[in-house]
């Protein structure tokens, strides 16, 4: 019996090696995560990892990437911050995919995930499945931050809870550019100030590699939520805000494309915030406390702004767009929404909404005020037959024709929904998105 069993340990040891799976453990994942190599699985068993994860100088390829990863089902390894060193850290890295960690910040003034500020560049990471906790030491505690240029990253199905600032990318001065990006499928919530901020861009740094034709950066069916825990005046913060892109040359065309997400209360800002080239569609937007979404000038002004399909309930304004000097030139528009607040549109050129004030919307969406998992945005059908849209100005972006539940939208539609009948998709939650 012992012969056949060292016989199946043999095969499944060969099966691993032949695959270029490498097991670790608390004690022993350093060393082996230096000799990773193109397509290798690093596969760290369940603990607690006291000594960081330094992805520095690490490649895959395109074909190939490196993968650090806990187990699919069951306890996660669990990451404990350390003073002074960011969990997990990155530096000149690529092709890297990093999932099913919880991390644990301990209260500890370290970011969670980090792409250093002395990296020359850090390009197609992949981070999904990540549980971060316990980075709420101070406002400028990140779960997820990138400062050097960064490209063609995917941050997916991850958990942030209690952040300082949820996601942060790029840096305060401009010069860390993130391109190219998606995030997709995060709950971010509590954060004392930004769940996510992308920071503006000047100039893009000619780095080879890094895309030079106009890119989309895509953030998609993501749940923000600041019903607790965020910073007050001068340190409030919207739950996302997005910066511009660069003015001129290279990055100057590329577009934000935000659809599909629920954006769920701020108790002393808006819930969004954003200049440059924006496409905001088919997400939910509920804010009882001030305004849904804000399009104003912050380091530079609105460029190409579409805002339609949105379902919004604020106690103050639902969109506003404010100009400035140059957005003239412009298409700024605001259309097919469904909009219930005391002040639903502040804007030049809008067509095609369905507008009230906060409290009507108890006769034209089914559950409005109902408590989050029953609240039910969905419309009452009967009361919204409408015209058809002019979609002449959405069909350039991805998805736009896809409702908030992913279905295909009819020609009458507005809002984030786009069906008739009752609503058979996910009721808004504090949860991840399914």
């Amino acid at each position: 019996m012992r012969h056949i069993v060292f016989l199946h340990f043999l095969l499944f040891s060969s099966i691993l090696q032949a695959a270029g799976i490498v097991t670790a453990n608390a004690d022993n994942y350093r060393e082996l995560l230096s000799r990773l190599e193109p397509g290798d699985t690093l596969l760290l068993q369940p603990g607690v990892y006291k000594k960081g994860l330094p992805v520095h100088q690490l490649h895959g390829n395109k074909d190939k990437p490196v993968i650090i990863m806990g187990p699919t089902n069951g306890p996660l390894p669990v990451f404990s911050a350390r003073p002074g060193h960011n969990t997990i850290s990155i530096i000149n890295a690529s092709y890297i995919v990093i999932r099913n960690l919880e991390l644990d910040g301990q209260g500890i003034a370290v970011d969670g995930v980090k792409c250093e500020g002395n990296a020359d560049w850090a390009h197609h990471i992949t981070l999904e499945n990540l549980v971060i906790k316990g980075h709420g030491n101070n406002q400028q505690t990140v779960g997820i931050s990138t400062k050097c240029p960064a490209w063609n990253w995917v941050i997916r199905n991850n958990i942030i809870l209690g952040a300082g600032t949820g996601i942060y990318l790029g840096n305060s001065d401009g010069n860390a550019p993130f391109v190219g990006g998606l995030i997709e499928h995060n709950l971010i919530k509590d954060t004392m100030g930004y769940n996510l901020q992308i920071k503006h861009q000047n100039t893009r740094p000619e780095i080879p590699g890094m895309p030079s034709e106009p890119s989309v950066t895509i953030i998609r069916h993501n749940v923000f939520s600041k019903e607790k825990g965020a910073a007050t005046a001068p340190f409030a913060r919207p739950n996302v805000l997005v910066g511009h892109w660069p003015v001129k040359g290279n990055g100057s065309k590329d577009t934000y494309e935000i659809y599909g997400n629920f954006f769920y209360q701020n108790t002393t800002e808006a819930l969004f915030q954003g200049e440059g080239n924006i496409a905001l569609y088919n997400n939910l937007f509920v804010n009882d406390h001030g305004d849904a979404i804000r399009i104003q000038p912050h380091n530079d002004i609105p460029r190409a702004i579409h805002v339609f399909y949105n379902t919004v309930i604020a106690s103050e304004t639902g969109v506003s767009i404010i100009s400035g000097q140059g957005s003239e030139n412009y298409v700024q528009h605001v259309s097919a929404n469904v909009i219930f607040a005391s002040n639903p549109i502040m804007a030049k050129s809008q067509e095609s909404n369905s507008i009230g004030k906060r409290e009507d919307a108890v006769n034209y969406l089914v559950k409005p005020f109902a408590p989050l998992g029953a609240m039910d945005l969905y419309p009452k059908v009967e009361k919204m037959k409408s015209q058809a849209v002019d979609t002449t100005n959405f069909r350039v972006f991805k998805d736009w024709d896809i409702d908030f539940n992913g279905r295909k939208r009819n020609e009458h539609s507005r809002g984030a929904y786009g069906g008739e009948g009752i609503n058979s998709g996910w009721l808004p939650q504090i949860e991840r998105k399914p």
